[in-house]
Protein backbone atom coordinates (compact mmCIF):
# COMPACT_ATOMS: atom_id res chain seq x y z
CA UNK A 1 0.00 0.00 0.00
CA UNK A 2 1.45 3.53 -1.20
CA UNK A 3 0.93 6.48 0.73
CA UNK A 4 2.14 10.18 -0.59
CA UNK A 5 2.36 11.31 3.23
CA UNK A 6 3.59 9.32 6.23
CA UNK A 7 2.94 10.56 9.75
CA UNK A 8 4.73 9.64 12.61
CA UNK A 9 6.97 10.43 15.56
CA UNK A 10 9.83 8.45 18.27
CA UNK A 11 9.01 5.23 20.47
CA UNK A 12 8.45 7.46 23.19
CA UNK A 13 5.15 8.94 21.59
CA UNK A 14 4.02 6.18 19.37
CA UNK A 15 3.19 4.20 22.73
CA UNK A 16 -0.21 3.77 25.06
CA UNK A 17 2.34 3.59 27.65
CA UNK A 18 0.51 -0.16 28.64
CA UNK A 19 -2.63 1.62 28.72
CA UNK A 20 -1.62 3.79 31.30
CA UNK A 21 -1.29 7.62 30.54
CA UNK A 22 0.96 8.63 33.83
CA UNK A 23 3.65 6.27 32.70
CA UNK A 24 4.43 8.69 30.02
CA UNK A 25 6.10 10.59 32.67
CA UNK A 26 8.77 8.38 32.56
CA UNK A 27 9.59 9.17 29.00
CA UNK A 28 10.87 12.33 30.34
CA UNK A 29 13.81 11.22 32.15
CA UNK A 30 16.87 9.09 31.41
CA UNK A 31 16.78 5.64 32.39
CA UNK A 32 17.96 5.59 35.85
CA UNK A 33 18.71 2.56 38.06
CA UNK A 34 17.32 -0.07 35.11
CA UNK A 35 18.79 -1.18 32.18
CA UNK A 36 17.61 1.49 29.16
CA UNK A 37 15.31 -1.31 27.36
CA UNK A 38 14.11 -2.77 30.62
CA UNK A 39 13.02 1.76 31.04
CA UNK A 40 11.79 1.50 27.54
CA UNK A 41 9.78 -1.42 27.89
CA UNK A 42 8.23 -0.26 31.40
CA UNK A 43 7.10 2.93 29.95
CA UNK A 44 7.05 2.97 25.83
CA UNK A 45 6.51 -0.78 24.43
CA UNK A 46 5.92 -0.94 21.06
CA UNK A 47 2.23 -0.36 19.46
CA UNK A 48 0.74 -3.06 17.87
CA UNK A 49 0.35 -2.38 13.97
CA UNK A 50 -1.24 -3.72 10.73
CA UNK A 51 0.48 -4.89 7.90
CA UNK A 52 1.17 -1.76 6.02
CA UNK A 53 3.15 -0.53 9.32
CA UNK A 54 -0.42 1.65 10.90
CA UNK A 55 -0.71 1.71 14.38
CA UNK A 56 -3.23 0.71 16.05
CA UNK A 57 -3.36 4.04 18.41
CA UNK A 58 -1.63 7.10 17.69
CA UNK A 59 -0.93 10.33 19.40
CA UNK A 60 -4.00 12.80 19.19
CA UNK A 61 -2.52 15.88 17.09
CA UNK A 62 -1.17 13.17 14.80
CA UNK A 63 -4.29 11.99 14.10
CA UNK A 64 -5.97 15.37 13.63
CA UNK A 65 -3.05 15.81 11.15
CA UNK A 66 -4.16 12.77 9.57
CA UNK A 67 -7.90 13.27 9.29
CA UNK A 68 -7.28 16.57 7.28
CA UNK A 69 -5.12 15.36 5.01
CA UNK A 70 -7.75 12.33 3.92
CA UNK A 71 -10.43 14.97 4.12
CA UNK A 72 -8.58 16.83 1.49
CA UNK A 73 -7.73 13.63 -0.91
CA UNK A 74 -4.73 12.68 -0.13
CA UNK A 75 -2.92 9.47 0.79
CA UNK A 76 -1.71 9.60 3.97
CA UNK A 77 -1.41 7.61 6.97
CA UNK A 78 0.04 7.12 10.67
CA UNK A 79 2.89 4.47 10.60
CA UNK A 80 5.13 3.34 13.50
CA UNK A 81 9.10 4.51 13.34
CA UNK A 82 10.11 1.29 13.01
CA UNK A 83 7.99 0.91 9.56
CA UNK A 84 9.58 3.94 7.94
CA UNK A 85 12.02 1.81 5.56
CA UNK A 86 8.81 0.31 4.06
CA UNK A 87 8.18 4.10 2.55
CA UNK A 88 11.43 5.56 2.32
CA UNK A 89 11.71 4.86 -1.39
CA UNK A 90 7.91 6.08 -2.29
CA UNK A 91 6.88 8.56 0.26
CA UNK A 92 6.27 12.31 -0.99
CA UNK A 93 6.77 13.64 2.70
CA UNK A 94 7.27 12.55 6.49
CA UNK A 95 5.38 14.90 8.91
CA UNK A 96 7.23 14.53 12.60
CA UNK A 97 4.67 15.24 15.50
CA UNK A 98 6.26 15.67 19.17
CA UNK A 99 5.43 17.31 22.45
CA UNK A 100 9.21 17.93 23.22
CA UNK A 101 11.34 17.16 20.32
CA UNK A 102 14.66 18.53 22.30
CA UNK A 103 13.74 17.54 26.17
CA UNK A 104 13.55 21.49 26.63
CA UNK A 105 10.12 21.27 28.45
CA UNK A 106 8.78 19.94 31.40
CA UNK A 107 9.94 17.81 32.97
CA UNK A 108 12.05 16.46 30.32
CA UNK A 109 14.63 19.65 31.44
CA UNK A 110 14.53 19.00 34.96
CA UNK A 111 15.32 15.41 34.99
CA UNK A 112 18.17 16.67 32.61
CA UNK A 113 19.63 18.65 35.10
CA UNK A 114 19.28 16.65 37.90
CA UNK A 115 21.28 13.69 36.26
CA UNK A 116 23.15 14.95 33.92
CA UNK A 117 22.05 12.86 31.27
CA UNK A 118 19.51 13.03 28.41
CA UNK A 119 16.25 11.83 29.01
CA UNK A 120 14.90 8.81 26.57
CA UNK A 121 12.25 11.43 24.52
CA UNK A 122 15.49 13.18 23.41
CA UNK A 123 17.72 10.45 22.55
CA UNK A 124 14.76 8.35 20.79
CA UNK A 125 13.80 11.65 18.79
CA UNK A 126 17.51 12.28 18.01
CA UNK A 127 17.61 8.17 16.61
CA UNK A 128 14.65 8.63 14.74
CA UNK A 129 16.46 11.60 12.93
CA UNK A 130 19.16 9.62 12.09
CA UNK A 131 17.42 6.79 11.18
CA UNK A 132 18.35 5.20 7.57
CA UNK A 133 14.75 5.13 6.39
CA UNK A 134 14.45 9.66 7.04
CA UNK A 135 18.12 9.65 5.74
CA UNK A 136 17.18 7.74 2.40
CA UNK A 137 13.60 9.26 2.16
CA UNK A 138 15.50 12.61 1.99
CA UNK A 139 18.23 11.55 -0.37
CA UNK A 140 15.88 10.32 -2.67
CA UNK A 141 13.45 14.06 -2.43
CA UNK A 142 11.37 13.50 0.39
CA UNK A 143 9.68 16.47 2.41
CA UNK A 144 10.35 16.45 6.08
CA UNK A 145 7.84 18.67 8.37
CA UNK A 146 8.19 18.95 11.79
CA UNK A 147 5.23 20.74 13.88
CA UNK A 148 3.31 20.22 17.34
CA UNK A 149 3.14 21.59 20.68
CA UNK A 150 7.21 21.81 21.06
CA UNK A 151 7.27 23.14 17.64
CA UNK A 152 9.37 26.65 19.10
CA UNK A 153 12.27 24.59 20.26
CA UNK A 154 13.45 24.47 16.56
CA UNK A 155 13.81 28.25 16.46
CA UNK A 156 16.29 27.46 19.30
CA UNK A 157 18.01 24.28 17.36
CA UNK A 158 18.89 25.57 13.85
CA UNK A 159 21.72 23.69 13.31
CA UNK A 160 19.62 20.70 13.74
CA UNK A 161 17.40 22.05 11.11
CA UNK A 162 19.87 22.28 9.00
CA UNK A 163 21.66 18.77 9.54
CA UNK A 164 18.73 17.06 9.53
CA UNK A 165 17.35 19.08 5.96
CA UNK A 166 14.05 19.64 7.41
CA UNK A 167 12.02 21.58 4.85
CA UNK A 168 9.18 23.39 7.03
CA UNK A 169 8.26 23.65 10.89
CA UNK A 170 4.62 23.91 11.15
CA UNK A 171 4.15 26.49 15.12
CA UNK A 172 0.67 26.28 16.02
CA UNK A 173 -3.03 24.47 15.20
CA UNK A 174 -2.10 23.05 11.77
CA UNK A 175 -5.15 21.29 10.35
CA UNK A 176 -5.67 24.50 7.46
CA UNK A 177 -2.30 24.96 6.95
CA UNK A 178 -0.81 21.36 6.39
CA UNK A 179 -3.35 21.00 3.50
CA UNK A 180 -1.97 23.65 1.81
CA UNK A 181 1.68 22.60 2.27
CA UNK A 182 0.51 19.14 1.30
CA UNK A 183 -0.71 20.54 -2.03
CA UNK A 184 2.43 22.05 -2.64
CA UNK A 185 4.74 18.79 -2.13
CA UNK A 186 2.25 17.24 -4.89
CA UNK A 187 2.47 20.44 -6.95
CA UNK A 188 6.88 20.70 -6.85
CA UNK A 189 6.28 23.87 -5.40
CA UNK A 190 8.52 26.07 -2.83
CA UNK A 191 7.94 25.27 1.02
CA UNK A 192 8.01 28.07 3.71
CA UNK A 193 10.74 26.90 6.48
CA UNK A 194 8.50 28.51 9.39
CA UNK A 195 4.82 28.68 9.39
CA UNK A 196 3.55 30.22 11.91
CA UNK A 197 -0.34 29.75 13.16
CA UNK A 198 -1.72 32.29 14.86
CA UNK A 199 -5.08 33.27 16.29
CA UNK A 200 -6.70 34.62 13.89
CA UNK A 201 -5.67 31.42 11.38
CA UNK A 202 -6.75 29.14 13.86
CA UNK A 203 -9.18 26.56 12.52
CA UNK A 204 -12.94 27.19 13.38
CA UNK A 205 -14.67 24.52 15.13
CA UNK A 206 -16.40 23.55 11.56
CA UNK A 207 -12.89 23.69 10.33
CA UNK A 208 -11.50 20.72 12.91
CA UNK A 209 -11.21 17.02 11.31
CA UNK A 210 -12.65 14.11 13.56
CA UNK A 211 -10.34 11.75 14.00
CA UNK A 212 -10.35 8.32 11.61
CA UNK A 213 -8.27 5.99 13.87
CA UNK A 214 -7.99 5.17 17.00
CA UNK A 215 -6.00 7.57 19.90
CA UNK A 216 -3.66 7.12 22.28
CA UNK A 217 -5.88 5.64 25.49
CA UNK A 218 -8.53 7.16 23.34
CA UNK A 219 -8.12 10.22 24.08
CA UNK A 220 -10.65 13.17 22.39
CA UNK A 221 -10.83 16.66 22.66
CA UNK A 222 -13.39 18.42 23.83
CA UNK A 223 -12.11 22.13 24.14
CA UNK A 224 -9.43 24.49 22.65
CA UNK A 225 -7.58 27.23 23.88
CA UNK A 226 -7.70 28.30 28.10
CA UNK A 227 -9.34 32.35 29.24
CA UNK A 228 -6.73 33.09 31.76
CA UNK A 229 -3.69 33.88 30.02
CA UNK A 230 -0.83 32.99 32.15
CA UNK A 231 2.35 34.28 30.34
CA UNK A 232 3.87 31.24 30.37
CA UNK A 233 1.01 29.24 28.44
CA UNK A 234 1.22 29.15 24.94
CA UNK A 235 -2.26 27.50 24.92
CA UNK A 236 -3.79 30.77 25.96
CA UNK A 237 -2.90 32.47 22.98
CA UNK A 238 -5.36 30.67 21.02
CA UNK A 239 -9.06 31.63 21.19
CA UNK A 240 -11.71 29.80 23.11
CA UNK A 241 -13.64 26.89 21.29
CA UNK A 242 -15.77 24.39 22.82
CA UNK A 243 -16.01 20.83 20.69
CA UNK A 244 -19.74 20.45 20.15
CA UNK A 245 -21.08 17.26 22.04
CA UNK A 246 -21.86 15.63 18.80
CA UNK A 247 -18.11 16.02 17.29
CA UNK A 248 -16.45 14.78 20.75
CA UNK A 249 -19.47 11.14 20.66
CA UNK A 250 -18.12 10.68 17.45
CA UNK A 251 -14.35 10.38 18.20
CA UNK A 252 -15.27 8.50 21.22
CA UNK A 253 -17.09 5.91 18.85
CA UNK A 254 -13.90 5.31 16.36
CA UNK A 255 -11.89 4.68 19.49
CA UNK A 256 -14.45 1.97 20.55
CA UNK A 257 -14.92 0.33 16.97
CA UNK A 258 -11.08 0.15 17.25
CA UNK A 259 -11.05 -1.99 20.66
CA UNK A 260 -10.39 1.50 22.68
CA UNK A 261 -12.55 0.69 25.58
CA UNK A 262 -10.89 3.18 27.85
CA UNK A 263 -10.47 7.34 27.74
CA UNK A 264 -9.08 10.55 28.22
CA UNK A 265 -11.14 14.11 27.96
CA UNK A 266 -8.76 16.68 26.89
CA UNK A 267 -8.69 20.13 27.51
CA UNK A 268 -6.51 22.50 29.41
CA UNK A 269 -9.62 22.94 31.72
CA UNK A 270 -12.16 20.15 31.58
CA UNK A 271 -13.92 21.83 34.67
CA UNK A 272 -14.84 24.93 32.26
CA UNK A 273 -15.87 22.96 29.15
CA UNK A 274 -19.73 24.75 28.88
CA UNK A 275 -18.99 27.16 31.54
CA UNK A 276 -20.39 30.66 32.07
CA UNK A 277 -16.93 32.45 32.36
CA UNK A 278 -14.29 30.44 34.46
CA UNK A 279 -17.68 29.46 36.68
CA UNK A 280 -18.07 25.44 35.87
CA UNK A 281 -21.62 24.57 35.24
CA UNK A 282 -23.21 21.58 36.37
CA UNK A 283 -25.54 20.89 32.76
CA UNK A 284 -22.96 20.65 30.35
CA UNK A 285 -20.71 18.83 32.29
CA UNK A 286 -23.01 16.04 32.88
CA UNK A 287 -24.43 15.71 29.57
CA UNK A 288 -20.61 15.22 28.26
CA UNK A 289 -20.19 12.82 30.90
CA UNK A 290 -23.16 10.86 30.31
CA UNK A 291 -22.24 10.70 26.73
CA UNK A 292 -18.35 9.80 27.04
CA UNK A 293 -19.40 6.83 29.74
CA UNK A 294 -21.98 5.22 27.13
CA UNK A 295 -18.85 3.99 25.18
CA UNK A 296 -15.99 4.33 27.71
CA UNK A 297 -15.42 1.52 30.52
CA UNK A 298 -13.08 4.18 32.56
CA UNK A 299 -12.01 7.76 31.99
CA UNK A 300 -9.66 10.25 33.10
CA UNK A 301 -9.16 14.09 32.94
CA UNK A 302 -6.29 15.45 31.04
CA UNK A 303 -6.12 18.96 33.16
CA UNK A 304 -8.89 20.95 35.35
CA UNK A 305 -6.88 24.23 36.87
CA UNK A 306 -6.93 24.18 40.40
CA UNK A 307 -9.68 27.34 40.80
CA UNK A 308 -11.85 25.72 39.08
CA UNK A 309 -12.14 22.52 41.61
CA UNK A 310 -12.41 25.41 43.93
CA UNK A 311 -15.18 27.27 42.31
CA UNK A 312 -17.22 23.73 41.18
CA UNK A 313 -16.96 22.23 44.61
CA UNK A 314 -17.96 25.87 46.28
CA UNK A 315 -20.96 26.69 43.70
CA UNK A 316 -22.67 23.35 43.11
CA UNK A 317 -20.68 20.71 44.73
CA UNK A 318 -19.57 19.54 41.73
CA UNK A 319 -16.75 17.20 41.92
CA UNK A 320 -18.49 15.76 44.33
CA UNK A 321 -21.17 14.78 42.31
CA UNK A 322 -19.36 13.96 39.37
CA UNK A 323 -16.75 11.99 40.66
CA UNK A 324 -19.79 9.89 42.24
CA UNK A 325 -21.24 9.83 39.32
CA UNK A 326 -17.99 8.68 37.29
CA UNK A 327 -17.18 6.18 39.29
CA UNK A 328 -20.89 4.57 39.73
CA UNK A 329 -21.28 3.92 35.96
CA UNK A 330 -17.46 2.58 35.95
CA UNK A 331 -16.66 1.21 38.95
CA UNK A 332 -12.99 2.60 38.64
CA UNK A 333 -12.17 3.58 42.21
CA UNK A 334 -10.22 6.99 41.64
CA UNK A 335 -9.61 9.38 38.71
CA UNK A 336 -6.53 10.98 37.56
CA UNK A 337 -5.70 14.53 36.20
CA UNK A 338 -2.96 17.29 35.75
CA UNK A 339 -2.62 20.39 37.16
CA UNK A 340 -0.66 23.13 37.61
CA UNK A 341 0.63 24.77 41.05
CA UNK A 342 3.29 27.12 39.25
CA UNK A 343 4.66 29.27 42.36
CA UNK A 344 3.41 29.48 45.88
CA UNK A 345 4.48 33.15 46.09
CA UNK A 346 1.19 35.42 45.61
CA UNK A 347 3.88 38.30 43.97
CA UNK A 348 4.75 36.04 41.64
CA UNK A 349 1.59 34.40 40.53
CA UNK A 350 0.14 38.17 40.02
CA UNK A 351 2.82 38.47 37.38
CA UNK A 352 3.16 35.57 35.44
CA UNK A 353 -0.68 34.07 35.66
CA UNK A 354 -2.96 36.64 37.35
CA UNK A 355 -6.33 35.28 36.44
CA UNK A 356 -4.52 32.01 37.64
CA UNK A 357 -6.90 32.21 41.08
CA UNK A 358 -10.21 33.60 38.69
CA UNK A 359 -12.63 33.77 39.79
CA UNK A 360 -10.65 34.64 43.70
CA UNK A 361 -8.55 37.50 44.17
CA UNK A 362 -4.49 36.05 42.77
CA UNK A 363 -3.56 36.95 46.84
CA UNK A 364 -5.37 33.76 47.58
CA UNK A 365 -3.54 31.38 45.46
CA UNK A 366 -1.81 29.32 48.18
CA UNK A 367 -5.53 28.80 49.94
CA UNK A 368 -6.99 28.16 46.66
CA UNK A 369 -4.12 25.27 46.22
CA UNK A 370 -4.75 23.53 49.14
CA UNK A 371 -8.46 23.75 49.14
CA UNK A 372 -8.24 22.37 45.39
CA UNK A 373 -6.02 19.51 47.17
CA UNK A 374 -8.16 19.12 49.74
CA UNK A 375 -11.32 18.70 47.49
CA UNK A 376 -9.80 16.39 45.09
CA UNK A 377 -8.25 14.02 47.81
CA UNK A 378 -11.44 13.83 49.76
CA UNK A 379 -13.23 12.77 45.99
CA UNK A 380 -10.09 10.09 45.12
CA UNK A 381 -8.99 12.76 42.29
CA UNK A 382 -4.76 12.06 42.48
CA UNK A 383 -3.57 14.65 40.43
CA UNK A 384 0.04 15.43 38.90
CA UNK A 385 0.56 18.84 39.69
CA UNK A 386 3.91 21.02 38.39
CA UNK A 387 5.77 24.17 40.34
CA UNK A 388 7.64 25.98 37.65
CA UNK A 389 11.28 27.34 38.86
CA UNK A 390 13.46 29.48 37.11
CA UNK A 391 10.62 31.97 35.89
CA UNK A 392 11.92 35.57 34.87
CA UNK A 393 11.98 38.16 38.04
CA UNK A 394 12.04 34.94 40.17
CA UNK A 395 13.10 35.87 44.02
CA UNK A 396 14.32 34.09 46.71
CA UNK A 397 11.38 35.19 48.60
CA UNK A 398 9.13 33.55 45.76
CA UNK A 399 11.06 30.18 46.04
CA UNK A 400 10.61 30.18 50.25
CA UNK A 401 7.25 30.75 49.39
CA UNK A 402 6.71 27.80 47.15
CA UNK A 403 8.37 25.45 49.75
CA UNK A 404 6.09 26.78 52.54
CA UNK A 405 3.45 25.66 50.07
CA UNK A 406 4.71 22.18 49.55
CA UNK A 407 4.48 21.73 53.18
CA UNK A 408 0.97 22.35 53.62
CA UNK A 409 0.05 20.14 50.61
CA UNK A 410 1.72 16.84 52.12
CA UNK A 411 -1.59 15.39 53.25
CA UNK A 412 -2.75 14.70 50.15
CA UNK A 413 -2.64 12.04 47.74
CA UNK A 414 -0.73 13.34 44.40
CA UNK A 415 2.62 13.54 42.55
CA UNK A 416 4.65 17.08 42.15
CA UNK A 417 7.36 17.88 39.72
CA UNK A 418 9.33 20.72 39.63
CA UNK A 419 10.16 22.05 36.36
CA UNK A 420 12.46 24.55 34.48
CA UNK A 421 10.82 27.79 32.80
CA UNK A 422 10.93 27.85 28.86
CA UNK A 423 9.66 30.92 26.88
CA UNK A 424 6.31 30.19 25.82
CA UNK A 425 3.45 32.44 24.91
CA UNK A 426 3.73 35.97 26.24
CA UNK A 427 6.94 34.99 27.04
CA UNK A 428 7.93 33.39 23.56
CA UNK A 429 10.75 35.99 22.88
CA UNK A 430 12.69 35.10 25.80
CA UNK A 431 15.98 33.54 25.63
CA UNK A 432 16.04 29.98 26.76
CA UNK A 433 18.47 29.64 29.85
CA UNK A 434 18.68 27.39 33.10
CA UNK A 435 19.37 29.50 35.28
CA UNK A 436 19.97 27.10 37.91
CA UNK A 437 20.00 28.16 41.98
CA UNK A 438 21.24 26.49 44.96
CA UNK A 439 17.60 27.27 46.01
CA UNK A 440 15.74 24.73 43.41
CA UNK A 441 17.54 21.78 45.28
CA UNK A 442 15.45 22.52 48.37
CA UNK A 443 12.50 22.48 46.30
CA UNK A 444 13.12 19.18 44.29
CA UNK A 445 14.03 17.92 47.75
CA UNK A 446 10.81 18.49 48.93
CA UNK A 447 8.97 16.85 45.90
CA UNK A 448 10.80 13.74 46.30
CA UNK A 449 10.04 13.65 49.62
CA UNK A 450 6.44 14.08 49.12
CA UNK A 451 6.92 11.48 46.16
CA UNK A 452 8.58 9.22 48.98
CA UNK A 453 5.54 9.29 50.77
CA UNK A 454 2.47 9.09 48.07
CA UNK A 455 3.74 7.13 44.40
CA UNK A 456 3.46 3.82 46.81
CA UNK A 457 0.12 4.53 47.28
CA UNK A 458 -0.82 5.80 44.35
CA UNK A 459 1.05 3.20 41.90
CA UNK A 460 -0.87 0.60 44.12
CA UNK A 461 -4.04 1.95 43.13
CA UNK A 462 -3.19 2.78 39.54
CA UNK A 463 -1.54 -0.54 39.03
CA UNK A 464 -4.18 -2.98 40.10
CA UNK A 465 -4.75 -6.07 39.07
CA UNK A 466 -2.67 -9.15 38.01
CA UNK A 467 -1.26 -7.93 34.35
CA UNK A 468 0.12 -4.57 35.74
CA UNK A 469 2.06 -6.22 38.92
CA UNK A 470 5.24 -7.01 37.25
CA UNK A 471 5.05 -3.33 36.66
CA UNK A 472 4.27 -2.09 40.30
CA UNK A 473 7.03 -4.78 41.24
CA UNK A 474 9.72 -2.70 38.99
CA UNK A 475 8.37 1.22 40.11
CA UNK A 476 8.52 -0.23 43.99
CA UNK A 477 12.04 -1.40 43.46
CA UNK A 478 12.71 1.35 41.82
CA UNK A 479 11.69 4.12 44.31
CA UNK A 480 12.79 1.67 46.75
CA UNK A 481 16.41 1.70 45.47
CA UNK A 482 16.30 5.98 44.95
CA UNK A 483 15.23 6.17 48.57
CA UNK A 484 18.52 4.10 49.61
CA UNK A 485 20.39 6.42 47.53
CA UNK A 486 18.87 9.99 48.77
CA UNK A 487 20.42 11.33 52.05
CA UNK A 488 24.17 10.27 50.18
CA UNK A 489 22.55 12.17 47.22
CA UNK A 490 21.39 15.26 48.83
CA UNK A 491 25.26 17.04 49.13
CA UNK A 492 26.27 15.62 45.92
CA UNK A 493 23.06 16.98 44.74
CA UNK A 494 24.00 20.73 46.07
CA UNK A 495 27.15 20.59 44.64
CA UNK A 496 25.78 19.38 41.37
CA UNK A 497 23.49 22.24 41.10
CA UNK A 498 26.38 25.26 42.60
CA UNK A 499 28.39 23.90 39.66
CA UNK A 500 25.51 24.16 36.97
CA UNK A 501 24.94 27.41 38.37
CA UNK A 502 27.65 28.83 36.59
CA UNK A 503 27.71 26.64 33.46
CA UNK A 504 24.17 27.58 32.16
CA UNK A 505 23.80 27.39 28.81
CA UNK A 506 21.66 29.80 26.97
CA UNK A 507 19.74 29.04 23.73
CA UNK A 508 18.79 31.99 21.58
CA UNK A 509 15.52 31.86 19.35
CA UNK A 510 16.34 32.55 15.65
CA UNK A 511 14.35 35.84 14.81
CA UNK A 512 15.25 35.88 11.18
CA UNK A 513 13.43 32.64 10.94
CA UNK A 514 10.48 34.32 12.71
CA UNK A 515 10.46 37.50 10.60
CA UNK A 516 10.85 35.31 7.28
CA UNK A 517 7.77 33.11 8.75
CA UNK A 518 4.86 32.44 6.39
CA UNK A 519 1.51 33.54 7.88
CA UNK A 520 -2.02 33.37 7.61
CA UNK A 521 -2.00 37.05 8.36
CA UNK A 522 0.21 39.47 9.43
CA UNK A 523 0.64 38.04 12.94
CA UNK A 524 3.74 37.64 14.49
CA UNK A 525 4.75 34.83 16.70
Amino acid sequence: MDFDFILTTDRTMMTNHHGKEFLGFMTTSPAVGLPERLWMWLCAPKMKTDKAGRVWQAPYGLRKIEAALIDAGFKAAVVDPSELKKYSKSVKAILIGHHDFFAFCAPSSTWWVITGKEPVNRKYFMKLMESPAIREAKKRGAKLIVGGPAAWQWLHMTEYWTKWGVDTVVDGEAEKVIVDLAQRIIEGRTLPKYVYVGPQEAPSIEEIPIIKHASVNGLVEIMRGCPRGCKFCSVTLRPLRYIPLDVIEKEISVNVREGVRYGLLHSEDVLIYGANGVHPRPKPLFKLHEITLKYYRAIAWSHSSLSAIVCAEREHKLVSKLTEYIFSKTGQKFLGLQTGIETGSPRLAKEIMSAKAAPYKVEEWPDIVEEAFAIMHDNMIIPAATLILNVPNETTDDIIKTAELLERLKPYRSLIVPMYFVPLGVLKDQSLQIRIKPEHVDIMWLCLEHAFRWVPVISKMYLEGPFYFPLRVLIDAFLWWVRRQAEALKPKLKAYIEKLAEESRKWEPSSALVQEAEIGSATKP
